[in-house]
C-alpha cells in the first residue's frame, strides 16, 4: 500500500540497532532502557507530577485547617476545595502514569513496581480520606452540609483513586520483548506511529499510520523514542503489517504475538 503523500514523515531518531537473530518467540530478551530523552521526559513528569501532589495535600490541609474551622462554613467554598484537590490529585496521576510509560519499572523488583505503577492511587487516598472523616464528624458543619460536602469528597476521591491505579502497567520485560521481537523481525529497531495513537507499527506504509490526522504526521523512530511519544505498546496486527512493509512473515507469527500478548498480561 503507498503511503499517504499528504502525511509528513518525522523521524525521531537516527540510531538503528544492528540486526537481532532470535530465532523464535522464547529466544531470550536483553534488559531495555529507555533512550536518554525518554528519561529526561519522565523524570520531568514526575517533578510536575510531585508538585500536583503537593498541592493537592496542600489543599486538603487548607480545607481541614482552614475551612472547616470556620463558624459556620461556606458550603460552596468546601465544595470547591474538593474539586480543586481532586483536579490536582488527578492532573499528577496522568503524568505519573505517562512518565511510567517512558521509564517503566521492572517486574524483577515487584514492590518497586507495584508501588511506582500505583501510587497515584495512594496519593489520592492521604488527600481524601482524612478529609471525608473530618467532614463527617465536624461539628460546624449541619447535616445538610455534611451530606452534600461528604458525598462529594467521596465522589471525587474515588475518581482519583480510579484515575491513579494503573490496570496494565507497562514494564522494562514488555519493552525489551517488544523491541527484541522488531529486530527480529524486521532487522532494525525502527517502528512508526501517530500523535494521539496507542500502539507503533512496524513501518509508516501501513493503514493505520495513513488515516487523516490533525498534525498530518507520521513518527518514525526506535521502540524508546514510540514509548517517550506514549505509545502502550507494539500492534498485533504483525502478520499483514510485515507483509505491507515488505517483510518475510515468520512461521512461528502467532507465537510471536501470544509471547508479546502475554507480557502484556492480555493472556
Amino acid at each position: 500500500m503507498a503511503r499517504n503523500s499528504n502525511k509528513r514523515v518525522v523521524r525521531a531518531s537516527r540510531k538503528e540497532s544492528a540486526k537481532g537473530g532470535h530465532d523464535s518467540a522464547e529466544a531470550t530478551t536483553s534488559d531495555w532502557k529507555p533512550t536518554p530523552e525518554a528519561k529526561a521526559k519522565a523524570t520531568r513528569f514526575r517533578w510536575i507530577a510531585f508538585a500536583l501532589w503537593l498541592a493537592a495535600i496542600g489543599g486538603e490541609l487548607f480545607t481541614l485547617f482552614w475551612i472547616l474551622k470556620q463558624d459556620p462554613v461556606k458550603t460552596w467554598l468546601l465544595i470547591v476545595a474538593i474539586v480543586v484537590i481532586g483536579v490536582f490529585a488527578v492532573a499528577g496521576s496522568l503524568l505519573w502514569k505517562k512518565a511510567n510509560d517512558a521509564d517503566p519499572a521492572s517486574k524483577s523488583q515487584p514492590v518497586k513496581f507495584f508501588i511506582q505503577n500505583q501510587l497515584g492511587a495512594f496519593i489520592a487516598i492521604v488527600a481524601f480520606l482524612p478529609l471525608i472523616v473530618v467532614i463527617f464528624t465536624s461539628k460546624n458543619l449541619d447535616k445538610g452540609q455534611k451530606t452534600i460536602a461528604g458525598v462529594a469528597a467521596i465522589v471525587v476521591g474515588l475518581v482519583g483513586v480510579f484515575a491513579g491505579i494503573d490496570f496494565n502497567p507497562s514494564s522494562v520485560e514488555q519493552y525489551s520483548v517488544e523491541s527484541d521481537r522488531i529486530i527480529e523481525l524486521t532487522g532494525a529497531d525502527e517502528v512508526a506511529w501517530v500523535k494521539g495513537g496507542s500502539v507503533y507499527h512496524i513501518c509508516e506504509d501501513v493503514p493505520d499510520v495513513n488515516l487523516d490526522s490533525a498534525d498530518g504526521q507520521i513518527f518514525v523512530g526506535t521502540v524508546g523514542d514510540a514509548h517517550a511519544a506514549g505509545m502502550k505498546g507494539l500492534t498485533l496486527e504483525l502478520a499483514a503489517e510485515l507483509e505491507i512493509c515488505g517483510h518475510e512473515v515468520p512461521e512461528n507469527i502467532d507465537e510471536i504475538v501470544a509471547a508479546i500478548r502475554a507480557e502484556r498480561g492480555e493472556g
